[in-house]
């Protein structure tokens, strides 16, 4: 009986031997086996990509990270999921899995700012050269590619500053040029978007965002394509990601109102938007929500529907009474990270958006990032109510 993905969610991965709703939690590192020979059978599995029920060493996971990997892996629609402690684990276990000594790696400047850290600095002490692209432009990605390029990375949409990119007419010519590809889809998840099956090579996913979705469980993801499972099990197996069996019970409990949340999150944005086109103090607001837009068009081509984070530009010469509106707000928690229950919003330094080559803010104007919640959105919306009359 074929089941929907909401009803996949929900009935995906129950605990049959102990007639438990949800999968046990275990904790162990050493794993018993009857024979040599049952232990080096599970190996050659283990090293094939071939499903298993357990692992031979405690390290690679448990039945925990494994019921989460199964749910995973139909969500994403992807030959394997591995798991890390955090999201950035993920970002760095993708770009350490393919690039080596001698390569290039094109990406664009959007991308979180750790990622920037890891490509332009770390990666420059092993000789691997990072080319920056402006996500605006896909001719300039193309002229950015050469025969040194191994992976063009993306992270769609851009951080904090939202552009979208047209990620079909990256993979096409990516897989022209025999060039690897992955992105970042934290943002969407791949409940709204999913890149494997679209032909991205790697797939990664903050699961402390909206696949935990109760702000405490660190955790990340990336979804891979068969044709990279053997690079990205190497360096998985040899810089010892793991993710713990608590925490993987913690992202499973999470994935289980998965739709319920995502489709909230997004019903809640669209009615605070509708709120925040009326503002004259705020000049722009990065999402798709306007379908005349270049970034709604994008979306629209790739995506089943939108998550709760979004951008606001404001334009003051005060910027103490830009600090005064994000302080004033009593709904909106002032806090990093997002994909939680609850609504946030922070000040965004350009400091913090890394070495941007092709986004610039003008002169007195600020970008805040707002994450819309689960709270009753008129509430979240008297709320920004009283609190934008601070910015003068």
């Amino acid at each position: 009986m074929s089941k929907s993905l909401k009803t996949f969610l929900i009935a995906a991965e129950k605990d049959n031997l102990n007639k438990s709703a949800n999968p046990a939690i275990v904790r162990a590192s050493t794993i018993y086996f009857k024979s040599i020979q049952e232990m080096q059978k599970l190996q050659k599995k283990i090293g094939k990509g071939v499903k298993t029920d357990y692992f031979d060493y405690g390290r690679q996971g448990s039945q925990t990270s494994i019921a989460l990997q199964n749910i995973l892996k139909e969500l994403e629609q992807s030959y394997h999921v591995f798991l890390t402690q955090t999201g950035f684990g993920a970002v760095a276990l993708a770009i350490m899995s393919i690039c080596r000594p001698g390569d290039e790696i094109v990406i664009s400047d959007c991308v979180y700012r750790p990622t920037q850290k890891l490509t332009s600095q770390l990666l420059k002490e092993f000789n691997v050269k990072t080319i920056w692209y402006n996500p605006n432009s896909f001719d300039d990605l193309k002229q950015k590619v050469t025969k040194k390029t191994k992976l063009i990375y993306v992270e769609n949409p851009g951080s904090n500053s939202f552009e979208f990119q047209d990620l079909g007419k990256i993979v096409s010519f990516a897989k022209r040029k025999k060039i690897y590809t992955a992105i970042d889809n934290t943002w969407a998840t791949a409940y709204f978007f999913k890149p494997i099956k679209l032909g991205f090579d790697l797939s990664i996913t903050s699961a402390t965002k909206y696949y935990s979705g109760h702000s405490d469980v660190m955790a990340g993801t990336l979804a891979v394509s068969k044709k990279v499972y053997k690079k990205v099990w190497w360096y998985n197996h040899v810089s010892g990601y793991r993710l713990s069996a608590d925490d993987a019970y913690l992202v499973i409990r999470g994935l289980r109102t998965l739709s319920l949340r995502l489709e909230k999150h997004q019903e809640n944005t669209l009615k605070v938007i509708k709120w925040m086109t009326k503002q004259k103090k705020i000049v722009k607001i990065l999402y798709p929500y306007k379908p005349s837009s270049k970034e709604y068009k994008l979306w629209k081509k790739y995506y089943s529907g939108a998550s709760g984070l979004l951008s606001i530009i404001v334009k003051s010469k005060s910027k103490s009474s830009v600090y005064k509106f994000v302080n004033s707000l009593k709904l909106f928690g002032i806090g990093y990270s997002w994909g939680g229950y609850s609504s946030l919003a922070i000040y965004n330094h350009p400091v913090e958006m890394g070495k941007r080559f092709f986004f610039k803010l003008e002169k007195n104007c600020h970008l805040i990032r707002l994450h819309i919640g689960l709270e009753d959105p008129n509430d979240l919306i008297n709320d920004l109510k009283k609190s934008i009359k601070f910015i003068k």
